[in-house]
Parts: C-alpha cells; structure tokens; sequence
C-alpha cells in the first residue's frame, strides 16, 4: 500500500486523472464523469446528449434510440450516485479509523479456519486417490488403507460435503476433525499389540493423513502462510482498514489519496477537532429536535419515549465526550489531559459551572525539551596549538553542562546536551573556556560567549553563530557551529509571533509570542509568553469563539495578514506577517474552538469566484494545497459534508452488507462473523455517528438470513448473538435499562423473527445437508437452543416443552421425509451408472430385491451417521434423542413401504430376501432404541412364516435325502464336513432343488457338500448320506441362530423345534444304519476268506459322527435335563452295542466253521481212522505236509486283517476296545465250549496243532491289539490252554512229537514278544 501522503507517483497519477477527466466531454455520451463534474452539475447529473457527438445514431428508430439513451442515462445517474454515496460513506469511514476513540480491536475472537473452495477439494480428492493407487510414498498398513477408502467414499465423495464447500462453511479443520472421529472407532476395535498405544496408532494415522492431505507442499511453507494469516486475521494496522474497505465501497486508490490527504486524516488534532464539531452538532440536533416538539420524532412504540430518546442522546453524546476526553492529545504520547468539561453549548450544559471552567494561568503548564549540539569554534587563533579548550551550556534557571576537552588547534567536539525546561522562550547561553595557566588562577579564562533565543518551530539545522568576545581575548572574530532542536510538547497546538489587540485581554496592539495551548481535549486557550516565563502573561480561553479571517484593519499598525476570534461581546483580532502562517493559525484555532463555520481563505474564495485559478498559490500550506486538489477532482463536498445532515442508520446498513459480503467471500471460513479488523470499524462507526445498536443488529440479522436462504453456512450462535440483543431491546429488558423502540424496529424485528423460524425449522428438516457430518461443530446444539429462543414470545416468560418439542417432531417427520427421498434418488442414480446396459428393460424381482437390499444398507448408513454426527442435540434438550428415535422409525417406516412391495413380487418359496432380514435385524437389535421398535416389528411379523415355512420344507428334503440316501448308500467313507467348516456366519446354501416323484412338494432348497469336499472321500469317516445329513443339520441350525431373531419365545420355538428335528433325524439315521449293517453282514461269508469290508467300518463312523454331532444339534440350553440329547445317546449306544454284538457273532460263526471242519477228525469217526491210516502208510515214501495247518492259517489271516481293518478304519477307539474284548472272551467261549464238548476224546494230533497254533495267535494278536491282560487270561482261556498243553503232552508219547508245535512253544514266543 502506497503511502497516505503526498508523494510523486501520487501526483503522476493525479495528472493523468486530471487529463482523463479534461478529455472526457469529446467523447459522446459522456460514460465518464468525474465526481467533481457531479458536484458542479448541483442537483444531479448533465451528461451531454448522443445527438451532439457527431456519429450516426445506431438505432434506425429515432424513438426507440430516444428510450435506449434514456434508460442508459437513467442508469448512469443511478451509477453515479452510488458512486456518490460510496464515497461519503468512505469518507467516515476513514475518520473512524484514522482516529478511534470507542473501540478498540477485539483479540478475544474465535479464530477463524481456511475456507476449502471447490478446486482445493478436487486437489484433496485427486491426492487422496493417488494414496489410494498406490502412487505415493506414504508407507501404510491395511488398516489404515481400509480407514482412507471408508473416508475417501463416505465422506470426500459425498454431495453434502460439496454442498458444504459451495457455502464457504467447509475448512480443512472440519475435514481433519472428521477423519479423526472416523478412525477413532476403527482403532479402538483393533487388537491391542504390546509395546503399541491405541493413543499412538492414532497420531500416527492423523500425522499420515496430513500428509496425504498437504500433499507435495512444503510443510514449513505451509505453516509461515498460517501463521501470517492468522496474525492478519487478529489484528490489522490502518493501512490495511484503509485497503480492505477500498475494496469493500470500490474506493479507487488515487481517490483514497485525494480523500486522506484532504481530511488530514495524519494529523490527530484535526481529526478530535472535527470528532468535536460532530459531537456538537449532534447536541445542536437534539437540541432542535426538543424545541420543534415532535416534529422531527421518530415513530415510537409509546409517546412517552419522545422524551427518553431526547435523553438517550444527550448520554449518547455524552459518553463519546467523555471517550473523547480519555483521549492522550496525540497517540503514543505520555501526555494526559485534564478533565475539564465544557461548557460553551449553555443549551445542553449546566451554565452552574461556568465559574469552575475558567482557566488560570497555573492550569495552562507547558514542558519542552532541547537538545544542544556543539560542533565547532572558529577563528581561534590567539592560543598555542597545545592548549586546552572547552564549552559549557545551560539554560537559564537551569543546570550547566560541559563539552569534552580539545586542543586550540582542533576545537571540535560534536557534544549534544540535553535540556528540560516549561519556558517557550527560553534563553541557552553557550561559553567558551581555556584552562588557566598560572598557578594561582582559581577559575578558567572565559574566552566570549553567545546567548540564543529557540523557537519551538525554527529548524534544527546546525548554524555558525558570532560569539561576544571577553576582555582580554585578542581574537574578535570567535563563531562557534551549533545545532539547537526544541521538542514542541504534545498539548502545543501551534505558536508564533503575532500582533493582537482585545476587549478584554491584551488591550494593547502588540507583537508577542503566541501559543495555543490545549488543556483538555474541549478546552484550549490563546497564551502570550514573555522570554525566560513559564507561565504566559495572560490568556484567552476558546470556548464558544469562533475564528475566521478579516480584512486589515485601519488604524492599526503593524502586521500584514489578518484574522479574529470573535464572542458574544468580545472580539480579539490577531495578524500575522504572512499568508501562510495565518492559515496555519486558523486552521489551528478552528480546530480548538469545534465551530460548524469552516474559514475560507480569502485566496481560495477568490479562486472559487473566479473558477478559472488552477495553480496553488504559493503561501499557501501543504493542507490548503491537499484541499484544493480535492476540491478540483470534486472531493471537497464529500469532506465537507456534515454528518449530522446525513441518514447514517441507511448508509451503516449499506456498509455492513458490503463488509459481509467481502467477508464472506475471503478465504476464511467465517460463519458470518466479521475480522476483529471489520468489528472494530463497525463498532466505532456506530458509537461515533450514533447508529442505534437494535438496528444494527437487525440489519445484520436481515443480511445473515439472505445469505443463509441463498445456501450460505451461517453459525447459529452469530444469529442467536444478535437476536437476544433485539430481542431484549424490543420487549424493554436490556441490561442498562428500558430505551426507546421504535415502531419500525418493533416491526422489522416480527419479520425477521417470522424469517429466522422458518429458516430454523427448514434448517432442522434438513440438518443432515445443513449440517454435514456433525459440522460446524456445535452448530446444531445452536440451532435448537436458538428455536426455543425464537418461539418464545417475550424475552422472560420460557416457551413450554412441549411447544417446542412439538415444533421439533414436526420437523423431524418432515426431515425423515426428505432425507428418505434424497436416498432413494441417490441411490436409482447409482443403480443408473452401474446398470447401464439394462437401461429400459422390465426390472426383475430379483433386480428390485437387490436394489431393495442395495438401499436398506444405505439406510442403516444414513442412522448410523445421524447417531454418531447429530447426537449432539441431546445437549440442548434431554428429549431429543427421543425425537430422533421417532424420527428414525418414521425413516425406517417410508423405507418399509418399498421393502414391502419388493417382497410381495419375489416368487412363492423363494428365500433370495433372508440376507435382507439379517442385514436389517443385525442392526436394529444392537440399537437399544430401535430394537422391538415399530418397524423392527414389522419386519418380525412379516419374516416369520417365511421362517417356518423354510424349516417345514427343510425339514421334508432331509427326511426325503435320508430316505433316498440309505437306499442308494455305496457306505464309502467321506471326510466330515462339519468338522472342517470355516469359522464363519454361515449363509443359507443356494443348492440344486430336491425332487421326489412320490412327494409332490413346492420348490425349496436342499444342502448339498460344497465343492471342496470331493477331493476327500479317501477318508476314513462316515458315509455321504450320513455326513450330507449332519452337515445340513448343521448348517440350518447356523443359519437360523445367524438370524439371532430378536423375539425370545419365537427363537426358542425355533431353537427346541430345530433340536428335535435333528434329534428325529439322528435318530432315523442311526436306525437305517443299523439295519444296513446287519443286512451287510448276513450277506457276507461265514468261511475264513471273510474280510471286514470299509463300509462296516463306515457303518461305525456313522455312529461316531452321530454321537458328536448329537451333542451339539440336540442339545437344549434350558436349565433343564438335556432330554433330546439323551435320548439320541442312549439310542446311540444301544445301537452300537448291538453292531458290535452283530459283529462279534458273525465272528463266532466263522470260528464255528473252522471248528466244524476240526469236527471231522474227532476220535471215533470213520474219517478220522481212515485219514490216520492213509497219513502213516504215505509217510513211508515221500513226505506228506502237515494236514490242518492251511485252516488254522486262514483263520489266523482272517482274524489279522480284521483287527487291522477295525482298528484302521474305525474313529473311536473304545468301540474298537470294547468290540476286541468281546470277540476275543466269546471266541475263546467257543473253544473252551468245544473243547469241554470232547472232554471225553481224546483230540487227534491234527486238531491239537490247529488249535494250539490258532489259540497261540489269538492271544498273542489281541494282546498287541490292546486288550488287556485280565481279559486275556481269563478262566476259559486257562482252561483250554490246561487242556491243550494236556493233550500236547499225551500227543508227544504217543506219535513221538508235535513236529515243532506246542503250547510251550507259545509260551517261550510269548515271553519272547
């Protein structure tokens, strides 16, 4: 910014302007006007007409050219008084801050964010997908990936948040703070890491998240341009009000020059001087207003107020001269005023204490200060080289002061002495000294010495000065170089030597020196001083004079320029030797008497008469100089306007709505709440020209609530602010008291509050747009609080409850209304861009229930952000989480009549809607309010015949896969499905239908093993039929508890109904396997090449699998005896004690076949006499192979490989244990059974190996196989062993020997293994 004064380029500029506005009538039209060609038009505007230019008019009719030059005249007379208006209201504007006296700028403001424009947010979204490609540096976990993609589509891509930014209410502290809110759930549900702090991850992911948001900038850039703009946001110095409200009113530089430098707007005396003709003025107003009696009141809401509004601007006017007195004379000055008041205006002062306002000469107390300078002394040439010289200095009636010593040759010294003193003219003597030589000289010789007489106004220049030789001295020429500055004290206006004659004082015409002294910012005096006085001879006090300038008066000698000051009964005329210190005097003088009547220079009236002088005139001052260039570019009536005359209520509201909206469009996030910078100027705007506090604020308000209909964020708390203050004000309960209200702001303030409750309630019905994602912070907690405030009808008497509560539902029901229709068009405009290609085609059912699915999760997303974003308002009203659960409900019941007709075309028995149910009730049952809430009712009662309607077909289809499964069972072993299934929510299967011709059922889903499971069935457990069972069991049981239906007693029903299904299923599988297994046994062999096949193995597992599956599917959590449970097990066990008991015969019944065939050889038979006979007589001649020992090795065989088998094959060991014990104790039955039955006969050799090799095996093999020795070694197995080693003994006398065969040999393996 260009400096306020004067200065080349200013004037380089001006000149151009001067040649612009000179060259401006040759144009046709006359488009530029200069303001000064306004001012000399008078009442308006004279452009020149179009038909004196000399071009052709373009319009080919005469009239309608005629119509077109007169609309653009209009408009440019409507431009150029704009252009006026603008620039008188700058011009008080400028004077409010060129000289503050009742505001200052406020440091206790919130501080204001940066704003977020539409291309800053694009910047934002574009960096935060680049993180997202992967095309950053930014090292990050999933997790923190996963919380940016979140952020990145809910809340970056949102169209609220675009709405935000478009109403200047989105700073990037909004966007920081709603990340943060958003990653705090998310890290408070990871799991906890040693070593690592929620609290840690947390700063961590928001530091990354500044990064990716600040991007490629340079973070200590970035913080020096918040760091100045939040000093410029704070506090501003003049140069930049000036600026800003240029730019507010369009105030051109170069005009703002000419204003500044015209209104001696650096110059504090003119500026309280013309506070105080204002001040004035406004008493002289009120004062006609009392004697005109009414006819300039305005219209009051009572007639007795007239009065009180005489009163309240008396006090208005009051205050600001008593501001105005707590003023220092100049800024940053140590000087204090008196307090005196004044008392010229007798008809508004109290004339009682006139007498006590009456100046002394003690009251009137100057103080100046000089700084002496010695430089140098010439012509000393009497003294040798070597001497020593000095200068003293002092001033009269004050200390002395000495320069350093120098040598004769070279007296300089450049030594500055420091002077306090109250005489403005005082007398300095300066003297030169050598030191004395001769022993007995007491002082040192004084070589001349010179006195000089300051003035407070003579230059500081160092000068040579002729100094009064002393006797004895032989140099007569001695000059000595000195410079001598006198401070001119803050409360000396101005001085200088005048003549003056008065009435009263100064009776004499004479030349004295004058000073104007100002006492008080109202009082100032005329004082004539005397050499070495301080305190004047006499003085004349200014109150109630007023100045201006005269004619030479004859008969008095002496001076050449006049000019008096004159009073009731009193004149003093006073000259001046030249033009321009008259003008300096009067302009001083006219300052300190605070008179309306402006002096003229008889210089510029001339000029004025004449309107042909363009050049200044040369004894002029610099101001003189200012004004009339001011005057010349048609300046001088906006600086001589008085304000008195104008309507600052209409130009204060011109102001404020051109400050707010520069405001509003800065690069801050202001809310609508002005810089301390603009509060500053405002307020002293309104205190200095008394713009009345309610209209201000209803002013404001009107300009917030435009700004606020037209979509601008505007903070609720600004708007409550200014609304208590009206409020109190129109119901007569402000803080200091009733004032007056009058009748327009009584009714501008029933409009504006009507306004503000429809844009509170709209704003309410709309919050979730108006204030997105919970922000402005605290902004819908204000906008409650300011409703009630608003419907209440006084300012005492508290609006009920219930009113307000029924307002707010109100609102709400329309809120859920609206926000349900945004969804469901947000949501068909989604839908659009994804399903392009089936744009036009007849939507399916299964599209609707998609699109209805695709809806109900942005419906649980819309609650989701409403309770955690807008829950706010329960700090406000403890009700309003109430209203909000109603609110809710009504949401969720318009999202039902959709669900609801997406549901009645989906085909009968379709089960395509669980998800939609589960989606739905995972929700509301964790949601304390909504939970068994109307619509979570609803959605109960419209699932639950779909629910039985579902089990009673699934429970058909597993009777019916039972059914056709046993009948076509293979009983090759698969691997348990059930037992590997991943931990998850199991969802309900989409499998092939089951169809049975006997059963003529509906379509319905049936379970199937997943794909996965076929690469298994080398394993060893149960059968398909058996494991498709369980696994179908258990997944319905899955789904159904997934359901986590939320009414108790239905879910128990389902929970007990689903146990004994699968209790009955179980049971019918357990059975059906039993009778496969003892079908598959009778088929079997009965000889020794019998083997155990893999699917009685099977049959076993089945029974395994059951009896762990029944734990888990029948088993009832009642507090009560498991009863389904039980009974399953007891059936279970039943079962496979009779498998077991199955198999263990069919053992026995082979071990019987090899017994029978050892029958043959029993003592006595023919057969055996004949084969004895047969053995012995072949034996003679070739060898002949043990007969017998191939049985009893197939049985051994047989007996191997069915205990491998079963024990392979077979999953639980204590069947295998259990069946080995029984084989083994009712095999060895069987052959002490057999063996007692010959007790009588003695055992043919054959049968003896058979039998001890077979009874040698068995013990051995079920002894590795586990079974335990007291089983082994029971009774009957000592008993045949007694009686085989018995017959083994009479065996080996009589044929000579077992061949290697023997009980004992058994014995030694025995012990040997």
């Amino acid at each position: 910014m260009l400096d306020p004064s004067s200065s080349e380029e200013e004037g380089d500029e001006i000149l151009e302007v001067e040649s612009k506005e000179v060259a401006a009538p040759k144009t046709t039209g006359g488009a530029r006007l200069s303001p000064g060609r306004a001012a000399d038009g008078g009442a308006g505007l004279q452009p020149r007409g179009r038909g004196t230019g000399g071009g052709r008019p373009s319009s080919p009719s005469p009239s309608v050219g005629s119509d077109k030059e007169k609309e653009d005249l209009e408009k440019m007379q409507r431009e150029e008084e704009e252009k006026k208006k603008r620039l008188q209201l700058y011009v008080f504007v400028m004077r409010c801050i060129a000289y503050p006296f009742n505001a200052k700028q406020p440091t206790d403001m919130a501080r204001r964010q940066q704003k977020i424009s539409k291309q800053h947010l694009q910047t934002v979204k574009e960096r935060f997908q680049q993180f997202l490609n992967g095309e950053t540096q930014i090292v990050a976990d999933e997790a923190f990936i996963n919380a940016v993609q979140s952020y990145y589509e809910v809340f970056l891509r949102s169209d609220r948040v675009s709405r935000m930014v478009q109403s200047g209410g989105c700073s990037a502290s909004d966007s920081r703070e709603v990340f943060k809110k958003h990653i705090e759930k998310r890290v408070r549900s990871l799991p906890e890491i040693d070593g690592l702090s929620k609290e840690t991850v947390l700063s961590s992911w928001i530091a990354k998240f500044d990064t990716i948001y600040r991007g490629e900038e340079d973070p200590r850039k970035h913080q020096q341009r918040m760091t100045a703009s939040a000093a410029s946001e704070l506090i501003l110095s003049k140069d930049q009000l000036y600026e800003m409200f240029q730019q507010i009113l369009g105030i051109k530089k170069f005009e703002h020059q000419l204003l500044y430098n015209a209104c001696q707007l650096d110059n504090p005396d003119e500026q309280a001087a013309q506070i105080r003709r204002e001040l004035d003025g406004r008493l002289q107003m009120a004062d006609q207003i009392t004697r005109q009696l009414g006819g300039r009141f305005p219209r009051f809401s009572s007639r007795e107020m007239e009065a009180m509004f005489i009163e309240e601007l008396r006090s208005s006017v009051n205050l600001l001269m008593a501001n105005l007195e707590s003023m220092p004379v100049s800024k940053g000055g140590e000087f204090k005023l008196q307090k005196l008041k004044r008392g010229h205006n007798t008809s508004i002062m109290d004339m009682g204490q006139e007498d006590e306002n009456t100046l002394s000469k003690s009251d009137v107390v100057l103080s100046f200060t000089l700084e002496v300078v010695i430089m140098e002394v010439h012509g000393l040439k009497s003294l040798a080289p070597n001497r020593i010289v000095y200068c003293t200095m002092e001033v009269e009636g004050g200390h002395k002061l000495q320069t350093d010593q120098a040598e004769a040759s070279k007296p300089t010294w450049g030594t500055q002495g420091d002077f306090t003193t109250t005489q403005p003219l005082p007398a300095v003597k300066v003297k030169l000294f050598t030191e004395s030589t001769g022993v007995l000289a007491l002082e040192d010789k004084e070589l001349g010495r010179v006195v000089l007489h300051p003035l407070p106004t003579a230059p500081s220049t160092s000068e040579l000065h002729k100094m009064t030789v002393s006797k004895g001295c032989p140099d007569s020429d001695l000059k000595i170089k000195l410079a001598i500055r006198m401070d001119k004290p803050q409360n000396m206006k101005h001085s200088r030597y005048l003549w003056a004659i008065g009435k009263n004082v100064w009776k004499r015409w004479k030349k004295r020196f004058f000073v104007l002294v100002q006492v008080s910012q109202y009082t100032f005096a005329m004082c004539s001083y005397r050499e070495k006085k301080a305190e004047p001879v006499e003085l004349l006090q200014l109150d109630g004079y007023t100045v201006d300038y005269t004619d030479p008066q004859p008969g008095l000698d002496g001076g050449r320029t006049f000019f008096n000051a004159v009073k009731e009964g009193d004149t003093v005329i006073f000259a001046s030797d030249d033009e321009q210190d008259r003008i300096l005097w009067v302009q001083a003088m006219y300052r300190a008497t605070g008179q309306s009547h402006k002096p003229v220079p008889p210089t510029q009236v001339q000029k004025l008469n004449s309107r042909g002088g363009t050049a200044p005139q040369l004894d002029a001052p610099i101001s003189q100089f200012y004004a009339d260039r001011a005057q010349k570019h048609g300046m001088d009536e906006f600086i001589s306007a008085n304000p008195c005359n104008f309507d600052h209520a209409s130009l204060f509201e011109l102001v404020q709505r051109l400050t707010l909206d520069h405001r509003l469009n800065d690069s801050y996030s202001c809310l609508g709440w002005f810089s301390p910078g603009q509060v500053f100027v405002l307020d002293e705007y309104c205190a200095r020209y008394g713009v009345r506090g309610c209209h201000r604020h209803l002013c404001y308000l009107s300009d917030l609530l435009v700004r606020a209909e037209n979509g601008a964020m505007i903070d609720p708390t600004l708007l409550h602010y200014s609304f208590a203050f009206c409020a109190s004000h129109v119901h007569g309960n402000r803080p200091d008291g009733i004032g007056t209200v009058t009748v327009e702001e009584k009714e501008r303030f029933e409009e504006i509050k009507e306004r503000l409750r429809v844009l509170l309630e709209n704003q309410i019905t709309h919050f979730r747009y108006c204030f997105p994602f919970g922000r402005p912070e605290g902004a819908l907690k204000a906008t409650l609080s300011l409703l009630e405030r608003v419907l209440m009808k006084d300012i005492i008497t508290p609006v009920p409850q219930e009113e307000v509560k029924a307002v707010i539902r109100k609102c709400l029901e329309q809120a859920a209304l609206v926000n349900y229709q945004r969804l469901s068009e947000y949501a068909k405009l989604e839908d659009n861009k994804m399903d392009v290609e089936n744009v036009g085609r007849l939507v399916t059912p299964a599209k609707k229930l998609e699109d209805t699915i695709r809806l109900a999760e942005l419906v649980i997303e819309v609650l989701q952000q409403n309770e955690e974003h807008h829950a706010e308002g329960k700090e406000a009203f403890a009700w309003w989480s109430d209203l909000m659960v109603e609110h809710a409900e009504t949401f969720l019941c318009l999202y039902s009549a959709d669900m609801d007709a997406a549901l009645e075309v989906q085909p009968p028995d379709s089960w395509d809607s669980f998800p939609l149910f589960q989606l739905l009730n995972d929700f509301l049952r964790i949601d304390y309010n909504l939970c068994n809430g109307k619509f979570h009712k609803h959605l109960q009662d419209l699932y639950a015949p779909l629910v039985v309607r579902y089990v009673d077909l699934m429970e058909s289809s597993i009777a019916q896969s039972i059914h056709r499964g046993f009948e076509r069972e293979s009983w090759e072993p698969v691997k348990s499905i059930t037992s590997t299934l991943p931990i998850v929510n199991l969802q309900m299967p989409k499998v092939p239908n089951l169809t049975v011709p006997s059963v003529n059922l509906p379509q319905m889903p049936s379970f199937s093993p997943p794909n996965w499971m076929t690469a298994n069935n080398d394993s060893n457990n149960g059968s398909g039929t058996s494991e498709d069972l369980f696994w179908k069991l258990d997944a319905l049981q899955t789904f159904i508890k997934d359901l986590h239906w939320p009414e108790e007693e239905f879910g128990k029903h389902l929970e007990t109904r689903l146990k004994l299904m699968s209790s009955d299923m179980i049971e019918s599988c357990v059975k059906r396997t039993r009778v496969a297994f003892e079908v598959k046994l009778q088929k079997s062999s009965r000889a020794t090449d019998f083997r155990v096949p893999q699917s009685i193995c099977t049959m076993f597992n089945v029974m395994v699998d059951a009896k762990v599956q029944s734990a888990k599917l029948c088993a009832m959590d009642l507090g009560q005896e498991r009863q389904y449970h039980s009974q399953i097990d007891n059936l279970i066990e039943e079962t496979v004690k009779e498998m077991i008991t199955l198999l263990v015969a069919k053992f026995v019944v082979i071990l019987e076949s090899v017994l029978a065939k050892l029958s043959r050889y029993d003592e006595g038979t023919l057969f055996s006499s004949f084969l004895s006979f047969t053995v012995k007589a072949a034996s003679k001649y070739v060898d002949v192979p043990k007969p017998g020992m191939d049985v009893a090795d197939g049985y051994v065989t047989f007996v191997r490989h069915s205990q491998d088998m079963l024990r392979d094959k077979v999953n639980e060991e204590v069947y295998v244990e259990r069946l080995f014990d029984q084989w083994y104790t009712s095999t060895m039955n069987l052959l002490g059974t057999w063996l007692t039955d010959r007790m009588d006969l003695q055992l043919h050799v054959y049968q003896l190996k058979i039998l001890i090799r077979v009874v040698k095996k068995k013990y051995r093999d079920f002894r590795l196989q586990g079974v335990l020795d007291s089983t082994l070694n029971s009774k009957m197995y000592e008993t045949v062993r007694n009686r085989l080693t018995l017959e083994e003994a009479t065996a080996s006398v009589r044929e000579g020997g077992m061949q290697g065969i023997s009980m004992r040999d058994s014995d030694e393996e025995d012990n040997g293994n």
